[in-house]
């Protein structure tokens, strides 16, 4: 479980790959401190599992699931990755439950500076928008951050000073693809409900069905 507070900007090392996998070295300084193997590490986003370290870098084994859905199949040395280690029970959680677990990738469509702040218009695909509400949390490469605005088939996030240089965010460009992990609460909120909806939403014959009602 992490927060989407990012700690440090690590760098790729090498990418090498692994049967329908990947083999994955970051170089680091922060998130090396106190890390046992075993640790979980979100980079970019997605948790991934430490095999081996050192002073100056540690390694992941991404599978096949992560490199479907994810952009890690396209990293390549030098690239910049926002690094977060998992949380523990007695931090402050100052962003939002996030697992590490991508559902997929968001497509940047517009970065507007405005004053002290950039705003972000992403695309929203049709399996997200059950997840995405204004004010509602979201994380995007690993970044804990604000539904600003949704429409139909895109949402606008805000991003303040601090967030901006500290992240990758700042170097995003229009087209860019980034890692998405729609809010867990509303996943599981939506999930037991379908129950109910058969997905299709709620009305007032099912509430009744369900037992919402005057008895």
């Amino acid at each position: 479980m992490f927060t989407g507070l990012i700690e440090e900007i690590g760098t790729v090392q090498s990418v090498r790959p692994r049967g329908e996998g990947a083999t994955l070295t970051i170089k680091a300084s922060e998130v090396l401190e106190g890390l046992q193997l075993g640790d979980s590490i979100a980079i970019a986003g997605p948790c991934q599992t430490v095999i081996s370290f050192d002073t100056t870098s540690f390694t992941v084994e991404a599978i096949r699931e992560t490199m479907q859905r994810t952009r890690y199949g396209t990293l390549k040395s030098g690239d910049r990755v926002n690094l977060e280690r998992a949380m523990r029970p007695s931090d402050r959680l100052g962003g939002h439950m996030v697992q590490g677990h991508v559902d997929g990738l968001v497509e940047v469509q517009s970065i507007q500076q405005l004053a002290g702040s950039w705003r972000l218009r992403l695309s929203l695909p049709k399996e997200g928008r059950p997840y995405v509400i204004e004010k509602g949390s979201i994380s995007l490469d690993g970044v804990s951050l604000t539904v600003a605005s949704v429409a139909d088939k895109a949402f606008e996030v805000e991003v303040i000073p601090h967030t901006w240089s500290h992240t990758t965010l700042s170097e995003l460009r229009k087209g860019d693809k980034l890692h998405v992990e729609w809010d867990m609460i509303a996943k599981y909120v939506h999930h037991m409900l379908s129950a109910y909806t058969g997905g299709d939403g709620v009305d007032m014959n099912k509430l009744l069905a369900a037992g919402f009602g005057p008895r």
